[in-house]
């Protein structure tokens, strides 16, 4: 039995982190990949110069550190913006996830799961088998959104189209969540999910008590 590093992602607000987050309870292993994109451009970093070399001292914090909000703002309206930072992070970002991975592997962990946002986007999914896709209808995930992020209803439905279609998503999917409802289903769900990707994977449910 080896190690698997499945994947995790949905819309936006449609309850992946929720999902993430219940499967740490389980004891499951969660490899956050926003989480490590704020690695990998921490102050004093590599991909941090590199940011800084692209795009110069303005999309820097008085503290030093990158201004994600001016990053995010300067990207979503610039195609080719987009693709210069992607450029730049990502194999970063690949070689930090790897690392990451290898330490739960030796560490004994048999599975894992790795929550990114754009998985599907990114043509990244098959590198992160199974893929678990988690949705909500867009009216919870609009709702949702602006009571989190203090957001605007154009500014969400805007981000909300500037990501694939969640119709794309389900159908790269192995195994679809669906969030529709209270969060005891999300929960149970959840759980069915795991249960069943542990049974395949030959890791015993019980580890994680599914």
């Amino acid at each position: 039995m080896g190690f698997i590093l499945f994947g995790l992602t949905g819309g936006i607000a449609s309850g992946k982190s929720t999902v993430a987050r219940h499967w740490a309870s389980r004891g499951l292993p969660v490899v956050d990949a926003d989480q490590i994109a704020r690695e990998v451009v921490a102050p004093g970093s590599e991909g941090l110069a590199a940011v800084v070399g692209a795009f110069g001292d303005g999309v820097l914090a008085p503290d030093g550190s990158l201004d994600r909000a001016k990053v995010a703002a300067l990207v979503f309206a610039d195609a080719d913006a987009r693709r210069a930072l992607e450029t730049l992070l990502h194999p970063r970002i690949g070689v930090a996830t790897v690392r990451t991975a290898h330490a739960l592997a030796e560490a004994g962990h048999p599975l894992a799961c790795y929550e990114a946002a754009l998985l599907v986007e990114s043509g990244q999914a098959d590198l992160f088998r199974p893929l678990v896709v988690v949705v909500a209808p867009e009216s919870s995930q609009v709702e949702r959104s602006m009571a989190r992020d203090a957001a605007a209803e154009d500014e969400v439905r805007r981000r909300i189209a500037s990501q694939l279609p969640m119709r794309d998503k389900i159908a790269a999917a192995d195994w679809v969540i669906d969030n529709g409802g209270d969060p005891d289903a999300l929960a149970h769900r959840a759980d069915q999910v795991l249960r069943a990707i542990a049974k395949h994977e030959g890791v015993d449910p019980a580890r994680y008590g599914v």
